[in-house]
């Protein structure tokens, strides 16, 4: 599958803003309206690969449309980036970094069909979870 931010389908993803680094897209599949994706220019599928001037370039627009979303479309934002090689791309996942900007309303329609069940996955976390998980972490 060829990468679609690569080759941008004009018909099926409006360009809203672009810079030398990144642009700014509708999500389409979308989760709700006004869902929104920023991302780099260059391949890439992780922000520790990203440069330094497109890290600036990529949260400036991060910014600047979470902004945008809480004046004219929503009170709330998620802003998201998800990395998970181990699944295959697809319409709804792209093997290229891009980060999620999503509208949000008080018990919108994700809330009513999903996190409405995170208060059962959240645990306490706990001492030794902490030990083990601070070693790795801080492993050179």
């Amino acid at each position: 599958m060829n990468c679609p931010f690569c080759e941008i389908d004009h018909d099926r993803n409006q360009v809203l803003k672009e810079s030398k680094y990144s642009f700014v897209i509708f999500s389409n599949p979308r989760l709700m309206p006004g869902h929104l994706l920023v991302v780099p220019k260059r391949h890439i599928e992780k922000l520790s690969e990203l440069k330094e001037i497109e890290k600036v370039d990529l949260w400036n627009f991060v910014i600047e449309f979470e902004e945008k979303i809480l004046k004219y479309v929503s009170k709330g934002c998620d802003i998201r980036q998800n990395y998970r090689p181990f699944q295959k791309q697809s319409n709804l996942k792209v093997h290229h970094l891009h980060v999620h900007l999503q509208p949000r309303k008080f018990k919108d329609n994700l809330y009513k069909k999903s996190q409405v069940h995170e208060t059962e996955l959240f645990k306490s976390l706990s001492k030794k979870e902490f030990a083990k998980i601070i070693d790795k972490i801080n492993k050179k």
